[in-house]
């Protein structure tokens, strides 16, 4: 309600924005985002933030004020960015910069979604595709950063023009991969090869 709940308002109104969890191998970053479905109440910020915007949707929705949603799910692992939505997740995307829209993943899956349980199904799917891995401080930990990103489009009718305006607002959310010293987590082999890329990234 305090942290996350202004930034998904703010982007429902045609704002950029970005949450994230940041800390040590076995802080609790994914519990934070992601939480457990059961109770309601330990559910994470991704969760309750599908519920926020839907809700808010359902609520506003008019023949003069439609609404658009688009999610995507991609990880980045190894210094390699991965479309975790992708036919084939191991694919390499690029990172490209636009003069309108900013930087941007090319060839990044979006799908567009019109419910709570369409949205939350696309981030279960990717979510089997993320790369975790066992430490000795975290038996799943996460191997990579993942970037889950909700786009709303807003279009609404123009009474005096009749023209219709629409508004982008895009929300990424976060998990960072856990930074940790390679003595505490008895990295060796590709374990250390990931962890010394998840700092650097």
């Amino acid at each position: 309600d305090e942290t996350a709940a202004p930034i998904v308002e703010a982007a429902m109104e045609g704002y950029n924005g970005t949450i994230f969890a940041y800390g040590q191998t076995g802080a609790g970053k994914t519990f934070t985002m992601e939480g457990v479905p059961d109770p309601p109440e330990l559910r994470g910020i991704i969760p309750n933030t599908f519920r926020h915007i839907f809700q808010n949707i359902s609520m506003n929705k008019t023949k003069e004020k439609q609404f658009l949603v688009r999610a995507s799910y991609l990880e980045i692992y190894n210094e390699e960015i991965r479309d975790l939505l992708a036919k084939d997740p191991k694919n390499r995307l690029d990172l490209k910069e636009n003069v309108d829209s900013g930087v941007y993943v090319k060839d990044l899956t979006s799908f567009v979604v019109k419910s709570v349980s369409e949205i939350d199904h696309v981030m279960q799917s990717g979510k089997k595709n993320r790369s975790v891995g066992s430490t000795l401080m975290n038996q799943t930990s996460s191997r990579s950063h993942s970037i889950f990103t909700i786009t709303i489009e807003t279009s609404e009718m123009d009474q005096d023009d009749g023209e219709a305006h629409i508004r982008v607002g895009k929300l990424n959310m976060v998990d960072l991969a856990g930074s940790e010293r390679q003595s505490k987590t008895g990295a060796t082999g590709q374990r250390l090869k990931e962890a010394t890329k998840i700092n650097l990234s």
